[in-house]
């Protein structure tokens, strides 16, 4: 291992608030009747978009280009949560959000988690000597958006509490979250296709969000830190995480868009090792959407493991 490799360190990410919808958080109810839906982050935000149509105000927590995971809530957000219809959350990302959810919307809260079979979360001896925020505890790995298929569940799952909280639109709702799953099995089915042949199935990321889609396409993610994108991998980690990568003849390092690339790039240097971005999909692209962003990682997965 380098002297660089092992003082390289993760760079932490700016806190922000609001993305869409009204400034500062969820309004109670827009002038033209629509049902208000706040989502904690990106992904939860399409889908609630897609899912409400025409009949819900959807508003943003989280600001393009921040980390979800270290959001801080303005009074104005947290006061927004009192209001809203439904927010749209998953436990164990945001802790600010589950906090405020818990204390002021626990009675109008949909915690995407409970809609499918979590991945248990990653072990904690594999990324022993970390030092990063503190975020809740919870047994499970919260990525669940990274599987279109368990996501086309959540679509579904959410039309349902939509239809509930909005009977008067409940057809458009199930219409809408049918045709978004079916979008969603789409891709599922693309990226199983597109993953389904190639010459190696070893990804070394920057932090390890890439659980769902490394268990749905059969990859082997070998993440330099853990869930917390904050984390500082320790020395060990570090050497492990290259020795593995030398072994596995890994061609690529991947990097992420809301995280600094410093530690990568430099692990790539040490095992000969080229870069590229793949995005764990937490804010929204800069250039189209979710969906968009996917493919966009299949693109990129399959020229990195030589994917026939």
């Amino acid at each position: 291992m380098s002297a660089a490799l092992l003082a390289a360190t993760a760079c932490g990410t700016e806190v922000g608030s609001t993305s869409g919808g009204s400034p500062g958080g969820a309004s109670s109810a827009s002038t033209d009747g629509k049902t208000t839906v706040t989502a904690a982050m990106y992904p939860l935000q399409w889908l609630a978009e897609r899912v409400g149509g025409p009949d819900a105000a959807v508003t943003g927590l989280t600001k393009p280009g921040v980390e979800p995971h270290d959001l801080e809530l303005s009074p104005l957000q947290v006061g927004g949560l009192e209001t809203t219809g439904l927010v749209v959350y998953i436990r164990g990302v945001q802790p600010a959000v589950d906090e405020a959810v818990e204390q002021h919307a626990a009675d109008r809260a949909f915690d995407a988690a409970t809609a499918v079979t979590p991945l248990p979360a990653v072990a904690e001896e594999e990324h022993h000597g970390e030092e990063g925020h503190e975020h809740e505890e919870v047994d499970y790995d919260p990525h669940l958006w990274l599987d279109p298929a368990r996501f086309a569940t959540v679509a579904t799952k959410l039309g349902e509490r939509l239809a509930a909280a909005d009977p008067a639109h409940a057809r458009g709702y199930r219409d809408r979250a049918a045709a978004t799953a079916a979008d969603l099995t789409a891709l599922d089915g693309e990226l199983a296709k597109g993953l389904a042949t190639c010459s190696s199935d070893a990804i070394v990321t920057s932090h390890s969000a890439f659980g769902y889609l490394a268990d749905r396409y059969k990859l082997h993610q070998i993440g330099i830190s853990g869930l917390d994108p904050d984390a500082e991998p320790s020395p060990a980690r570090l050497a492990e995480v290259a020795k593995v990568a030398k072994q596995e003849k890994v061609t690529t390092i991947f990097t992420e868009t809301l995280v600094s690339p410093k530690v990568a790039e430099i692990l790539a240097q040490e095992v000969g090792a080229k870069t590229a971005v793949l995005d764990p999909v937490e804010s929204r692209p800069s250039n189209g959407d979710y969906l968009s962003a996917m493919r966009q990682n299949l693109s990129t997965l399959q020229a990195a493991l030589s994917c026939s």
